[in-house]
Order: structure tokens, then C-alpha cells, then sequence
């Protein structure tokens, strides 16, 4: 039986990508920040949770944890980025200050950020929390400092905003944007966040908004039917710009998933379910009154903490569920809340479960976008023609790969957010239906039997779209698109994987000049890193560091570290370690030689 063998993913392409470039390139600098790209493609999905003051957005943060580790309350630790990420060292706090430095300590018992942080907040730049949670080995949690407005100035001050940083290659990949249920969606606040989200390379396809607090809003016993107009209704008013408008009580969804109750607080809940639903109702209209009125059961130390955990929805949902017990109670919160499970869509766990699905294709978007920086960053000699070939590589009217039709829709939605493709309704919903979903019968909103057909006619739009905006950014991303359609129209079978290529044997090495550079203290550590590779590699492939790499690809990597050693060859100071480093470069040479020539198997 044939190997089954899968098409190379976005990420797997970027990865290659980048382990040439950072092969080739000598600035120190430049190679750190590719190489940085290339191991944020392999590490969890990051996303950044942000919202204005009092929004309920570290309470969110703690429901999605499963942790009451994110302060709710104002403080010093709620003005600087919180990372939560996972770390084998449970409750490890690292804090990152501007100029370099990082400070360690530990969470307070109970999963608690201390209150003060060893340093002056103001030189912190970030916090990193270890947390050996198994919800981290998938995503990693960013809390953003709280914002009174989303207007921002410029893309600088956006990113700093969200991520605490104006660097554009340290930024989250994902956005869950917690908006107060109270707040007016007008024109003014609407155009705000648009532009705050576009600033920080967000859209439709990695950015969720959540309405927050919906139980605060009115006198409704039940909020739920207003809450989901409202959110259907700010969803048409931002649909070009998230992907889904949620409504959730975080309050609920946090006091369920931390475990916030305690057996005093379930006691009391048991001594309110046995009130006359008149007399209960009576307490509940002030919750003042649940602690000061004489005809209240409950003690004031249980009344406030009753009320801090639940507020007053949810003490009715808790008090219904008490005769069933605690876990009934944790289990109606949790239902109530809104939160929900990944499988169901319309809820924040059900974005989540998307952003999850999707974490290879955001990632490389992301990625891409910071390659795209890093190949205009200033350079020379080589390595300016390094950068120059990865721009190509990346180049807007060129995908990385043929089978990227993810990132080409990406693309496409990205260019009408930005007003460079200009689209009917019609085709507007098309494009949204594509990004949103990987199913093509959800993605053309038809049986699976009809995909064909359909897709068929929607070519026949992008086509025509593709022909008007011709010569513009516009009509290339149209093309994206049709090329994706068409993928669904006329389906190609999967070409026969190549037979494999024989390995190339390894290459001749100086075995006593490799040594004689590895003990000494001018080689850097990479650098001799690459000289145990070369001196213990098995084919020439593991050489330089590139086990199953192509003869092209190691041809490049070879000519590269030729290059490398060449140049060391001139910083060192004694003569024999000169002739050794010029004994490796040769031997890199002889491999990248041999393969250009058509002769891999060296020897």
C-alpha cells in the first residue's frame, strides 16, 4: 500500500521560508526576527482579549482559564499586558521591563497576580504567567490594559494599546474585543473600532466581539431575547470587521469556571431557596437589601460575596438550581452565562473553537505580515539580496503557494476592509461565508450535492468582478477568490506524491579544524551549533541543519554557511583558526558544489 502523504500546509511552506532566509542572512538582528516568525508558527495561537475600562474583559479572561488569576479590579497589574501561557512551572510570573531586564515571582495562593510586582509599573512592559493549564497548550491568553475609547492615532499607538507594544512582529494573532452592553453602537464608535482593528492587522476572520454584562441592562428577569437582537444587530453593523458580535454575562461564566463559591455561599444559597418567591423577589430588587435588610437570611460577609460573584440574574438562576446541589448549580451558571461549549457557535467558546480551527492559516497570516516588514528593514550586501528574494516570495500578486485559498480569501477580505475591492451585497456575504468556513457546502450556503453548481455560477461574478479591477490591488484579490472557486467548481484530483530523492551523502570535513573552532571563545554559539551539525551529520541534509530538506534547499544552505565562515575567517586572531574556518567554508562549498552539479552523493 501507497504511503499516504499530505499537501504541504501554509505554515509548512512559511516554515521552509524562513529557515532559508535566516540561513542566509548574517545581520544577527535580522536572522533573531526571522527566526522569532519561524517559532511563533510552531508555538500556540496567541489571543489578545482588550475592551474599554470596566468592560468585564479580565473576568472574561478568567472564565477562559478556568482561573480567578486575571485582577477584575483596578490596579497596577491591569494597566500592563498580561500573557497567560503554558509552562510545565505553574504560577510563574515573569515580568518584562522596557529596558531589558525580567524579574521572576509567583502567583499568590489561589492563582492570584500579587499587587506588587518587584519593579515600578511603569518600566514593565509585559507579564508572562506559566500556568500548567490544559487550555494554554493550544492557545495562549493575552489581558490587554483597558482603554476608556477605542480612537486611536496611528498604528504605533493601536498595537501599543492592545498588545503593549508598537513592534509589529510581537502581536497577537487572534482579537476577542469585549464591548459593554450598555455602550451606544453609533456611527462615531463604530468607525473607532474599525479602524483600531484594521490598525492591528485584524478583520472579519480573527476577530471576535463580545457584548458583556448583559444582565446589567434594564429590568428584563430574563435578558437573553434582548441581548441576541442586540447582538444580531451589531453584527450587521460590524460584520465587514468580525466575525461573529456574542453576547455573554462573564460574571456567571468566570464564578462557574474558577469555582468562586464557596460552602458558605452555597449554604446561603440553600436559605434563599427557601424563602417565599415574593419575599425573594422583594430582596432581589435591591441587593443592598440582601445584606442590610433584617428579613434577609444571610450574613453581610455572605450577602456582598453573593452579589459580587453573581449579581442579581444570576442569584435567581443559582437559587433555582440550589436543591440539586452544587454541581447542578456550576452547570446552570456556566448554560446561563452564555459562554457555552466549542461546539456551539453564537458563544464565545464557539469563537474560540474557530479561532482554534483556523490557528495554522492565522498564524501564517500573521507571519506573512511580519516577513513583509522584516523584508523592507534596512540591509546590505548579501543580505539585502536575501531580503529582496524573500519579498519576491512574498509578493502581493503571487501566493507563497498554489494550495493557499485560505490565505488568498484571507487576502480578499482584508482588501475590502481597506476599501481597495469594492463588492455587490451579494458577493460581500459570498466572500464572509468562504473566510468563515472550511466546509464548501457552508461556504457557498448550499447541500453538499450542489457545491459544483454553485460555485460555478459565483465564478462567473468574481470573473467579471476580476475584469473590472483590473490593474488594481482590487482585481488581483478578485482573482484570489475565483481561483478558490474554481477549486470548488472543478475539483482536481490530488497529483502522485514524487518518488523520494536518494539522500545526499555527507561531505569530506576537516574533522581537526572543526574542533579547534568549537573550543574557541570568538566562534559564537550558533555558530558552533553548526559545526557539531557539519561535524556529526549522517547525509549532507543534517549538515546544515536541514534534515529532509531538498538537494536545492541544501545547495542554499551550504552556499550560506560557506559564506558564514568565510566571513568569520576574517574576525578571528590567530592564523591556525583562520585556516580552519576556511577549511569549513570549503567543505560547505563542496557540498552546495556537488549538488548544483547534479552529483548529491558527495564523498
Amino acid at each position: 500500500m501507497a504511503p499516504v502523504t499530505t499537501a504541504p500546509t501554509a505554515g509548512d511552506r512559511l516554515r521552509e521560508l524562513c529557515a532559508t532566509t535566516a540561513a542566509r542572512l548574517t545581520d544577527p538582528a535580522l536572522r533573531e526576527r526571522v527566526r522569532q516568525v519561524r517559532a511563533r508558527l510552531d508555538a500556540p495561537l496567541q489571543i489578545a482579549v482588550a475592551g474599554a475600562v470596566s468592560s468585564g474583559k479580565s473576568t472574561l479572561v478568567n472564565a477562559l482559564l478556568g482561573l480567578p488569576v486575571a485582577p477584575v479590579d483596578a490596579g497596577e497589574c491591569t494597566r500592563v499586558v498580561t500573557q497567560y501561557e503554558y509552562g510545565p512551572d505553574d504560577g510563574r510570573v515573569d515580568v518584562e521591563c522596557d529596558n531589558g531586564h525580567t524579574t521572576t515571582t509567583r502567583l499568590l495562593p489561589g492563582h492570584r497576580l500579587p499587587s506588587d510586582l518587584g519593579v515600578p509599573i511603569e518600566t514593565v512592559r509585559r507579564i508572562r504567567v506559566q500556568l500548567a493549564s490544559d487550555t494554554l497548550r493550544a492557545i495562549t491568553v493575552v489581558d490587554t490594559p483597558g482603554m476608556n475609547t477605542v480612537t486611536v492615532e496611528n498604528e504605533q499607538a493601536a498595537r501599543r494599546m492592545i498588545f503593549g507594544t508598537d513592534q509589529d512582529d510581537d502581536r497577537a494573532q487572534a482579537l476577542i474585543y469585549v464591548l459593554r452592553y450598555v455602550q451606544a453602537f453609533d456611527d462615531t464608535t463604530l468607525a473607532e473600532f474599525r479602524g483600531l482593528t484594521e490598525a492591528c492587522g485584524m478583520t472579519c476572520v480573527n476577530t471576535l466581539a463580545v457584548l458583556s454584562q448583559i444582565d446589567r441592562r434594564g429590568d428584563e428577569e430574563d435578558p437573553w431575547p434582548t441581548a441576541r437582537r442586540l447582538a444580531a444587530r451589531a453584527y450587521t453593523d460590524l460584520r465587514a470587521s468580525v466575525f461573529d458580535v456574542v453576547p455573554v454575562i462573564g460574571l456567571l461564566a468566570e464564578t462557574a469556571g474558577t469555582g468562586a463559591l464557596g460552602p458558605a455561599e452555597l449554604d446561603g444559597l440553600a436559605q434563599l431557596a427557601e424563602l417565599d418567591e415574593a419575599d425573594l423577589e422583594f430582596l432581589l430588587l435591591d441587593l443592598d437589601d440582601l445584606a442590610d435588610s433584617p428579613d434577609s437570611p444571610l450574613t453581610p460577609e455572605v450577602a456582598h460575596s453573593l452579589v459580587r460573584h453573581l449579581h442579581r440574574y444570576g442569584l435567581r438562576t443559582a437559587v433555582t438550581a440550589s436543591p440539586q446541589g452544587s454541581e447542578a448549580i456550576r452547570r446552570t451558571l456556566l448554560e446561563n452565562s452564555g459562554f457555552g461549549a466549542a461546539a456551539r457557535s453564537g458563544t464565545v467558546a464557539g469563537g474560540i473553537a474557530h479561532f482554534a480551527r483556523r490557528a495554522d492559516q492565522l498564524k501564517a497570516l500573521s507571519a506573512i505580515t511580519q516577513l513583509r516588514r522584516i523584508s523592507r528593514a534596512p540591509a546590505f550586501g548579501n543580505d539585502l539580496a536575501t531580503l529582496d528574494a524573500l519579498a519576491d516570495e512574498l509578493d502581493e500578486t503571487k501566493p507563497i503557494a498554489a494550495g493557499l485559498s485560505g490565505l488568498r480569501v484571507f487576502a480578499a477580505v482584508e482588501a475590502v476592509a481597506r476599501g481597495q475591492l469594492v463588492l455587490t451585497d451579494e458577493m460581500h456575504d459570498e466572500l464572509l461565508r468562504l473566510a468563515r468556513s472550511d466546509d464548501p457546502a457552508e461556504q457557498l450556503g448550499v447541500p453538499a450535492a450542489e457545491v459544483p453548481e454553485a460555485a460555478r455560477r459565483a465564478t462567473e461574478r468574481w470573473r467579471a468582478r476580476a475584469m473590472i479591477e483590473r490593474g488594481r490591488i482590487g482585481g488581483q484579490r478578485a482573482r484570489d477568490v475565483l481561483g478558490v472557486l474554481e477549486d470548488l467548481a472543478f475539483p482536481r484530483a490530488e497529483p502522485a506524491p514524487p518518488p523520494p530523492a536518494p539522500p545526499l551523502a555527507a561531505t569530506p570535513v576537516n574533522a581537526e579544524a572543526v574542533r579547534r573552532l568549537l573550543a574557541s571563545p570568538l566562534v559564537p554559539a550558533e555558530d558552533r551549533e553548526a559545526l557539531s551539525r557539519l561535524l556529526a551529520g549522517a547525509d549532507g541534509a543534517a549538515q546544515v541543519g536541514a534534515p529532509g530538506a531538498s538537494a536545492q534547499e541544501v545547495a542554499g544552505y551550504a552556499a550560506a554557511w560557506s559564506t558564514r565562515f568565510r566571513s568569520l575567517s576574517q574576525f578571528l586572531t590567530f592564523t591556525m583558526d583562520r585556516r580552519a574556518a576556511e577549511s569549513v567554508s570549503d567543505s560547505y562549498a563542496q557540498l552546495a558544489f556537488a549538488v548544483q552539479e547534479g552529483s548529491p552523493h558527495v564523498g
